[in-house]
């Protein structure tokens, strides 16, 4: 497998930072705020958060900054509030595709630690940019625009690594081929024939089946075997994913609960 590849699959560990005008800035929220089509402000989004893409991906990404836009507007965030939460989404984006393969947990709690990062004052590491009910509706709506969504999102953003086994054997104590060199040991070792040439070639074939008949055998059950242990790994990975997967199902049910315990 190539080295490119094996990096781009390992999950990098992210660090929250406060992200107020980082990718957006005020002439940029300013510019936002006049726009009322959605195609308008696909057009200025595209250009402020520099989406170069390949349809379907550009469609996709600027459908999530458009309803991130119209979220602000709905919950009446100010500009440094918008702004802040369009590199939000960005940054969970971008930590999601980083890899093609599964990082959710990674994701959610950089989520969460965004998230902190603007709801607590203590400078210069976080602010307290949104209160704790703005974080209550941004977790939500992140749960219900993206992360549902997650693997979706993975599947259009990352490319698909195909990785292909080639296994071969060796097998001691048998030899590959015959030695060219010695055509009389080899004609000593034909069995006598009456110089019949369909007989001759019976017997030749007959003697080639004999010698390679113990050596298939063996090649066949070493392949049996290593099958039943690719098998046997597999079962075992797609349970270890089905178990992240229930882990995390529940994880993101709890903050709906607990709201519900609040009212």
């Amino acid at each position: 497998m190539d080295t490119k590849i094996k990096t781009l699959q390992i999950p990098q560990a992210l660090k929250a930072k406060v992200m107020l005008w980082t990718d957006v800035s005020y002439h940029d929220v300013e510019e936002i705020d006049n726009m009322h089509s959605i195609p308008d402000l696909e057009s200025v989004l595209s250009s402020v958060l520099g989406v170069d893409l390949p349809e379907p991906k550009r469609g996709v990404l600027l459908e999530l900054y458009v309803q991130t836009v119209l979220f602000c507007r709905k919950c009446s965030f100010k500009q440094e509030q918008t702004s802040a939460l369009l590199s939000i989404i960005k940054s969970i984006h971008e930590a999601n595709i980083q890899t093609p393969l599964n990082n959710i947990e990674q994701c959610f709690k950089y989520c969460k630690e965004l998230l902190l990062c603007h709801s607590v004052r203590r400078p210069p590491f976080s602010i307290n940019l949104f209160s704790s009910k703005e974080v209550d509706c941004i977790f939500k709506y992140i749960h219900n625009s993206y992360m549902r969504h997650y693997k979706l999102y993975k599947y259009i953003f990352t490319p698909q690594v195909r990785v292909k086994l080639d296994l071969s054997f060796t097998y001691s104590g048998v030899p590959d081929h015959e030695d060219s060199s010695a055509p009389d040991k080899g004609a000593e070792a034909l069995p006598k024939t009456d110089g019949s040439p369909a007989k001759q070639q019976t017997s030749v074939t007959d003697q080639e089946e004999t010698t390679l008949g113990p050596k298939s055998e063996l090649k066949a059950l070493i392949e049996k075997e290593v099958r039943e242990q690719m098998m046997l790994v597999s079962g075992q990975l797609d349970q270890r994913m089905k178990e992240i997967a229930d882990q995390h199902s529940r994880v993101l049910g709890s903050p709906q609960q607990n709201h519900k315990a609040k009212k």
